[in-house]
């Protein structure tokens, strides 16, 4: 109807609807809403007439009828308010009814259990089995079993020709019930006369002592219950009565014992001939009922009146007060078993119900409410033009925030690109001071330079990339990755800090962990270095781990240290947290989530999804401050940004990273124990590895690992491994001795720990002169292995009495193999290739190379040309986009080109696209034989690997290199191992295509 409606739609169709076709608008506007509401507004609302005579009218009608059905909610909900009270009385009093019943029963049950007791070890038994004494322990023990007895008696059957010899058996007479005028000692109490049968207690609870010998059948109500019960078989309750110690009202229930077990259909007369005993329990009404009250949480809510209504016109009151008070009671049914005695539980509140303020303010409110929506209807018309204004005005708003934040990001690209344009100059001029022949003072002042400008970098970084990961702008590269190299690298960078503060800095990766995984891993490397950073300033002693493992490992709990103690078995002896608690909440461990299966037969697929730990020993973090990690910007507390320094968003950006590599991060931190952190990360298994190389003169070698910490130990044996050594472990020279004795095992080096190394320092001699002895002809190299601390460096001096070489930890492998290839004297430093240091390849890889650098600032040009011939490279420069196209039309003499990307006139991207245009057109033309080899350089096939310059780490994106064709890109300032890994990726790849 709206779109009907539309001018616009209206003024184009009425051309060719016709006469009839307006009609039908002319209908629709006046049918549709917004006619009928604008129709209603400008007619009625806009006429002074109604206002002022049928705005009255309405206003009265509104007002008669609202305060109608006020009075209607009112009188609703009151009554429904009443409703409930009685519903609440009534369940309230049904709940106390059952739960007496409920305890009656139980008791009665007790009761007959006792009866048949009795029957078996008294009646049934030669002498009998019990005793007055042993009833009354029993009874006592067996109390709580009978929740509202306050005691039980047995009464024997006894015929009057029985008499005689039974009081000889007794010791005492048959004496009658006493009244309440009679004393309760015995010998006040009259001896029962002569009738054809007696039923005196000769059993007795001890509070009830006082009844034995004293004939149940000379009291009336006493009587008619024994009569009933041995003719029924059924428990018989007596009338209320007052208990003559207690004055308290109470009842008897009573049951008959029989000399044998009847049949269900036995007669009166069958039962009364086969009883030979009456067992009698003692109900104190009054005290049981008011304990049974008190343990209800609302018993004072109510008030309880409990009723034997066997005679409906003379009931008797068994519990409570009468009651006076005529408002709402209820009535509950109570059945203690006996058909021919009927009871009542009469239940009231004891307070006057409360004003129904509900229903006051409920009628109230809404006819305040009903006054109010005139006033709102008249102030809605004004509030519509209103919002209509400023809707308006949000969305020029709107168009103004989305402005900005283009602004901003442009803004940021261009500050990134201001300021790390001069810090490239600035650390690539240090750099090449730092060449230079300096003396020690000003070789400090450079560094520490060097440092502050690096840090300022780094800091440039982490703001630029919480700014990317706000715009969502931040993406991940996928390249194939040596995951071992990258934490070997990670550990040499915080190396010197680890050795200031003696702190011990280790790696581990389970083997099942591919040796080539693809992914980001700069990004992997940034996340472990914020981690790592964090654990390096607040932890004093100790030390910092990392280890990885697959999920389905963690998931089959097959990690030996998470199955042994904490402080024994971890790296340096102190106590540390448990890691399963840092991924405790991690939903991959959900085994309810559809994707489970998939996780655990990761394995043989190509996602691999790892599980990576950083465990230190730190002052870890207060438990008030933990909600708070992950947040930008935020810290502990105002005073760790003054000591340890930092900005606070090295976490939030490990978190947005683990998010984009589909992974979870968590924690577990202990305040003066230390903290873990743990992330998940899922990479692709790479078809082919990076083939890590392994010497060959250490193939098939055997080392032995002598350390006391198993924890330390793995770590020094998955060193080893990727060396290719095998590795046998020994917790200390007792273990070690027998190694070595063995003559069908060759040993060709040994690792000793210093810490094992000094905690035996007496037997060392001994070990040494047996291992000698036993390996004449190949005595095995001794190796230490030292932490960074000063009591290892100390003490590294006597281990070189025995001949022994001092390894610095932490352990990484390019490390490891230099000082295995110098001790032993094989190979030379140059012939490995992972972690290498970049300068030695960059050498080989540049030199003699003619490298072109096109960039429009003076400062970059030289830094550049500056960085690549300190490797032996022959350098041109040009300072424009232009001059790099004139320069590199083939034939050329350049094998490479490093290119900016902001250049005034032309930047880097269009100038390589017109590089790549020119390639590809000599190329087609030397296919087709347009071009002689000879006019070409002999080239067959022209492309000059480019490699991008840029101070713009936003819009200098891999991707965004990938589609003009680059090779790579650099941000600025590079150093020698970015530059390194970069130029041996393009050179090795591309180099090829120029030949």
């Amino acid at each position: 109807m709206n779109w009907f409606i539309d001018a616009g739609v209206m003024e184009q169709k009425s051309g060719f609807l016709g006469d009839k076709g307006k009609c039908w608008l002319w209908w629709a506007e006046e049918l549709s809403l917004r006619g009928w509401k604008n129709h209603i507004y400008c007619h009625y609302f806009g006429s002074k007439k109604i206002r002022e005579t049928w705005w009255r009218k309405l206003l009265f009608l509104w007002v008669v009828g609202w305060l109608l059905g006020s009075l209607w909610i009112f009188w609703f909900m009151y009554s429904q308010a009443v409703e409930k009270r009685k519903e609440t009385l009534a369940s309230m009093c049904d709940e106390r009814a059952r739960m007496l019943q409920d305890q009656f029963n139980v008791s009665m049950n007790h009761l007959q259990a006792l009866a048949i007791l009795i029957s078996t070890f008294h009646h049934a038994k030669e002498p009998s089995a019990i005793d007055q004494m042993t009833f009354a322990r029993y009874a006592e023990r067996t109390a709580f079993e009978r929740p509202l007895t306050s005691g039980v008696a047995y009464a024997v059957k006894v015929l009057h020709a029985e008499r005689e010899e039974f009081e000889r058996q007794q010791g005492w007479t048959i004496k009658v019930m006493y009244s309440k005028k009679q004393s309760l000692a015995a010998e006040t109490q009259e001896v029962s006369p002569v009738q054809v049968e007696y039923a005196p207690v000769i059993f007795a609870q001890d509070a009830f002592k006082h009844v034995i010998s004293i004939d149940m059948l000379s009291g009336k109500e006493d009587l008619e219950n024994i009569l009933r019960a041995r003719s029924s078989g059924k428990g018989v309750l007596t009338a209320p009565f007052r208990l003559l110690k207690s004055n308290r009202l109470g009842v008897i229930l009573t049951y008959a014992v029989y000399r044998r077990e009847l049949p269900v259909d036995a007669t009166s007369h069958e039962r009364i001939q086969a009883a030979i005993g009456y067992l009698g329990g003692i109900f104190d009404v009054e005290a049981l009922v008011d304990k049974l009250l008190h343990q209800l949480a609302c018993k004072q809510s109510i008030m309880v009146n409990v009723y034997d209504t066997t005679n409906s016109d003379e009931p008797i009151s068994m519990y409570g007060a009468n009651i006076t008070n005529k408002g709402i009671y209820h009535k509950s049914s109570l059945n203690f078993g006996d058909p021919m005695r009927k009871h009542e539980m009469h239940c009231r509140f004891k307070k006057n119900p409360p004003l129904p303020w509900l229903a006051i303010t409920t009628s109230f409110g809404a006819l305040v409410i009903a006054l109010l929506i005139g006033y709102i209807f008249h102030a809605t018309v004004n509030r519509i033009a209103k919002v209509e204004d400023d809707y308006r005005k949000m969305m020029e708003l709107k168009k103004r925030a989305e402005a900005a934040d283009v602004a901003k990001s442009q803004f940021l690209a261009t500050v990134s690109h201001e300021i790390r344009t001069p810090m490239n100059g600035v650390l690539g001029m240090l750099q090449m001071l730092m060449d230079t022949d300096l003396d020690i003072t000003q070789e400090d002042y450079v560094r520490t330079a060097q440092a502050s400008g690096k840090t300022l970098v780094s800091l440039i970084n982490e703001v630029l990339d919480q700014a990317k990961i706000e715009s969502g702008k931040l993406e991940l590269e996928a390249a194939p990755f040596d995951l071992r190299a990258v934490f070997d690298d990670v550990l040499s960078l915080f190396y010197v800090k680890s050795q200031e503060k003696g702190i011990e800095l280790a790696v581990y990766v389970s083997d099942r962990v591919p040796e080539t995984l693809i992914g980001d891993s700069g990004r992997i490397r940034q996340i472990i270095t914020n981690l790592m950073g964090n654990s390096i300033k607040f932890t004093e002693k100790g030390h910092i781990l990392l280890t990885v493992h697959l999920v389905e490992e963690v998931m089959a709990c097959s990690l030996e240290e998470e199955k042994k103690g904490h402080s024994l078995y971890s790296l340096s002896g102190y106590p540390v947290i448990d890691r399963r608690q840092s991924w405790a909440n991690f939903k991959i461990f959900n085994q309810d989530l559809p994707g489970f299966q998939q996780i655990l037969s990761s394995s043989s697929s190509d996602l691999i999804n790892l599980i990576i730990s950083v465990e230190d020993t730190g002052v870890g973090i207060p438990r008030e401050a933990q909600s708070r990690v992950f947040t930008p910007f935020m810290q502990v507390g105002p005073s760790i940004s003054r000591i340890h320094g930092g900005t606070g968003i090295g976490l939030s950006i490990s978190k947005c990273l683990v998010s984009l590599m589909k992974g979870e991060i968590g924690f577990a931190s202990e305040p003066q124990v230390g903290s873990t952190f743990t992330f998940t990360a899922i990479l692709s298994r790479a078809q082919a590895n990076l083939n890590e190389y392994k010497p060959s003169e250490f193939q098939g070698m055997t080392s032995l690992v002598i350390d006391h910490r198993p924890a330390r130990a793995k770590v020094t044996r998955y060193h080893l491994q990727r060396l290719g050594i095998q590795s046998e472990l020994a917790m200390d020279l007792k273990d070690a001795i027998p190694l070595i004795a063995d003559r069908t095992q060759l040993v060709n080096m040994v690792l000793v720990d210093k810490e094992a190394w000094s905690k035996n320092a007496d037997l060392w001699p001994l070990f040494m002169d047996k291992l000698r002895k036993e390996k004449k002809l190949d005595t095995p190299k001794v190796f230490i292995l030292a932490n960074p601390c000063n009591s290892a460096r100390n003490g590294s001096a006597n281990s070189t009495e025995y001949g022994s070489t001092v390894i610095m930890k932490p352990l990484r492998a390019t490390m490891l193999l230099v000082s295995l290839q110098r001790a032993m004297g094989s190979g030379g430093k140059d012939n490995f290739q992972n972690g290498v240091l970049p300068g030695l390849c960059l050498s080989s890889l540049l030199h003699g190379r003619q490298i072109l650098v096109v960039d429009d600032n003076i400062v970059n040009l030289r830094v550049a040309a500056g960085a690549l011939k300190k490797y032996g490279a022959e350098v041109t420069c040009a300072d424009s986009g232009k001059k790099a196209i004139t320069m590199l039309k083939p034939p050329h003499k350049f094998d490479a080109c490093f290119m900016d990307i902001q250049m005034p006139e032309m930047d880097g991207f269009e100038a390589t696209r017109r590089i790549r245009e020119m390639e590809a057109n000599i190329n087609d033309r030397i296919k087709h034989g347009e071009i002689s080899l000879e006019d070409c350089g002999k080239i067959l096939h022209w492309h000059v690997p480019i490699l991008a310059m840029t101070a713009d780490v936003i819009q200098a994106t891999h991707e965004e290199c990938l589609k003009y064709k680059m090779d790579g890109y650099v941000s600025k300032p590079f150093e020698g191992e970015q530059l390194y890994r970069e130029v041996t990726r393009f050179f090795k790849s591309n180099t090829k295509k120029i030949q």
